[in-house]
Parts: C-alpha cells; structure tokens; sequence
C-alpha cells in the first residue's frame, strides 16, 4: 500500500516545479476523487453500472448532470452532480444545498471561536486557500451552532449543587441603530465530585429580582432540587430570587468585591490603615470576633465614611456567611473567584470585539468559549474532599440520600 502511495506521489510531482502547481494538482485530484465517488454513490442507488444492460426496465436509469460549485480548502471546485430521471439520488459526500465541505466549516467555526472577527476570517480563507467567503457566509455557517446551544442552555442537571456562583461579564451590543451595554449573566455551579460545571448563561440589559427569578425556574425546571450555598456578586434583585425558588440556600457575598467597593470611598493617603482596620474584620476567626472588629471599625471610620458603613451593615448577613464554615470552604465561597476566573477566559476570546451586531452574536461566541475553557475542568476543586466531609455534618439531611449513592 505504501509503495503505491509513494508511486502515485511521484507521478504526480512530475508536473510539479511551484508551490501553486502543487495546490492546483491537489485541486484537480480532489475534483475527480469526488466526481468518482458521486459516480459510485449513483451505481448504489440505481443497483447496476452505468451503461450495464442490468438496468433495462428497472423503473429508473441516469438523467445526465446538474453542475455545482463547492468551496473547499482548495478553492472554488466545479463538480458534475449525476441526476436520476425519479430524482431520488441524494449524494452522500456533497448533500444537495451544501456548497462549502463540513471541515471548511469546522475551521471557520475554530476560527469564530478563537475572537477572530468576521472580517478577519475572510481574509484568512482568502489568503490561505483562495475562497472569497463574505461576512454572511460566515455568520449562516456559525448559525449552525444555535441548535447546539440552545440544546445545552436546556440539559438536564444534576439534582442538587454545593456551590453555585453568579456573576455578570459586560458587553456592547447592536440594538435599533445605536449600540447599548448588555450583561452576560453565568451560573457555575461545583457539583457533587466537585468539577466546575457552566449551568447556564443569559444575556439581559437589566437585572432584577423577575430576571433571576426566570434563571432560578430555568434551573429548577432543568433537574435542580437544590443549592446549598449561592456565592455572588452585588446582583440586584438575586437574594429575593433564590429564597422564593431555593428557600433553604445560604447565600454569601463577595467579601473581595465589597471591599473594592468600599475602597472606592477612601482617599489613597487613607488607604493602608483603612485596609488594616477592615482585615481583622473579614480574616476574624469566628463570627463574634468579626462582630467586635466591626464595632471598633465603625467607630473609628463611621463619621469620615458613613456610606462604606452603612454599606456594610446592610449587607451583613449574607456576607459573613463564610464565617460558620471551617478554613476549606471559606476559602472557597468568600470570593467570586472561581467564575472570575472563567470569565477571564472568556475575555481573552470577545476582547477583539468592541460590539457585536446581535444577541445571538454574542451568545455563539461565548458558547464556544465556554465549551473551549470546560474542556480544562477535568479535576476536582483544590480540597473538594475535605469540603463535602464538612458539607455532609452541616447539610446532613439534605445530603443524606445523595451521600448514599
């Protein structure tokens, strides 16, 4: 076999003296490799071979040749399509309305996936393999993902998640002739064996508690019976949300977001010892530690910065959460890092983008992305083990028929 592969290839070299000869050779021979598949593919419809009298009085027999033009890594290739006078023959390597070959298709969706504009993308294929595709083209072929996405935005999941964390990455989108800001909004919960999962992702302008409400539904109505502990951001209207669907979830607050927040309010000069004073309140090792260092906090920067406090006071509950949890899991839901991180991910691919003409824009590109980052997610999270140990005695009743399993 390989002393007939190295024949052909040296036959072929033959006419060969450039590069582009090369590349026209290869385009030939793909021609008549397809053209004699088609030809084959014909002889299994019809059950016999062209010109063979085992077709007399059949029922059916050749109608010539409809001409069409498919875009390959090769450029632009006209190929002679056999026809059957039923017109039942539907080829099997280049389907009827298929003008560009699924692999072609495969790298212009890698290359959508990778942040290049659809600008840059036809320049590449242009460039690369001589085939003009337009802006549209490339959007028709990434439009074949939108059933894949709306297939995985809808899978079932698991029935219960340890820790979920929310948050939002921002966007600019085309909208009516002016472009407006619009929110990504993820859900990434940590399941069972502790892998970080992307439960879901919706894009809105406006958060509120009827918007997470939908998203609280959404995963309730895809399997979710329950979340232990809901980290998040300072996303309006989520609390209210998640009690009404999830009652018994604990819900934690970014404690790094909150105090970037607050830091906001304070001069630089004032900074260090404002930062010092605001540590022994979050590193506290209990609760009623956290409580005193507030109270000694409060009196001392209460009147320079009564919005910070009152800031502060009004979120207290949700967060010192962490508190009643030992080091493992503190460390894990104190701070939004963990989606922080994929949205870093994400940012690397839209970073390109300063607006993106659609909704459905957005959400291909980010959905590919997310399945791009999930593929590293093949391990557990740093001391899961030690966490769901300490999981199991605080949520006992609520674990105890999954511990099971």
């Amino acid at each position: 076999m390989q002393d007939l592969k190295d024949k052909t290839i040296r036959e072929l070299a033959k006419g060969c003296r450039t590069v582009d000869d090369v590349h026209e050779m290869l385009k030939s021979l793909f021609k008549d490799t397809i053209q004699q598949i088609l030809e084959a593919e014909m002889e299994e419809h019809l059950g016999y071979k062209k010109h063979s009298p085992e077709g007399n009085n059949t029922g059916n027999s050749r109608n010539g040749y409809s001409k069409k033009t498919i875009k390959t890594r090769f450029g632009e290739t006209e190929i002679s399509v056999p026809r059957d006078r039923n017109g039942e023959f539907e080829p099997r390597i280049v389907r009827k309305y298929e003008t560009t070959s699924n692999q072609l298709e495969e790298q212009i969706i890698a290359m959508y996936a990778k942040g290049m504009s659809t600008r840059d993308i036809e320049e590449h294929m242009r460039d690369i393999y001589g085939i003009d595709i337009s802006p549209t083209m490339v959007s028709k072929i990434t439009d074949k993902i939108l059933p894949m996405i709306s297939e995985w935005q809808s899978r079932p999941l698991e029935r219960i998640y340890p820790v979920v964390f929310l948050d939002a990455i921002h966007f600019k989108v085309r909208k009516d002739g002016r472009i407006v800001n619009k929110a990504a909004y993820s859900v990434l919960g940590i399941n069972m064996a502790g892998q970080k999962e992307v439960l879901g992702i919706w894009v809105g302008e406006h958060e509120s508690a009827s918007f997470w409400l939908s998203v609280c539904n959404d995963l309730k109505n895809r399997g979710v019976q329950d979340i232990l502990i809901a980290c998040k951001d300072g996303l309006s209207g989520f609390s209210e949300a998640i009690n009404t669907v999830f009652p018994k979830t604990e819900i934690q607050l970014c404690v790094i977001h909150q105090i970037r927040n607050s830091l906001k309010y304070v001069p630089y000069k004032e900074q260090k010892e404002f930062m010092a004073d605001l540590k022994k309140v979050y590193q506290a090792l209990t609760i009623e530690e956290a409580e005193l260092a507030f109270t000694a906090f409060k009196e001392k920067w209460g009147k320079r910065h009564p919005i910070i406090i009152r800031s502060w006071e009004n979120n207290w509950l949700e967060l010192t959460a962490y508190f009643k949890y030992p080091h493992e899991i503190r460390r894990l839901i104190y701070t939004t890092n963990v989606i922080e991180g994929y949205h870093r991910q994400l940012r690397k691919v839209t970073k390109t983008k300063t607006a993106y003409p659609t909704d459905e824009a957005l959400v291909k590109l980010i959905y590919l992305a997310t399945i791009e980052a999930s593929k590293k997610w093949t391990m557990p999270i740093r001391e899961w083990k030690k966490c769901m140990s300490q999981f199991a005695i605080y949520f006992e009743d609520r674990l105890e028929s999954e511990m099971a399993v």
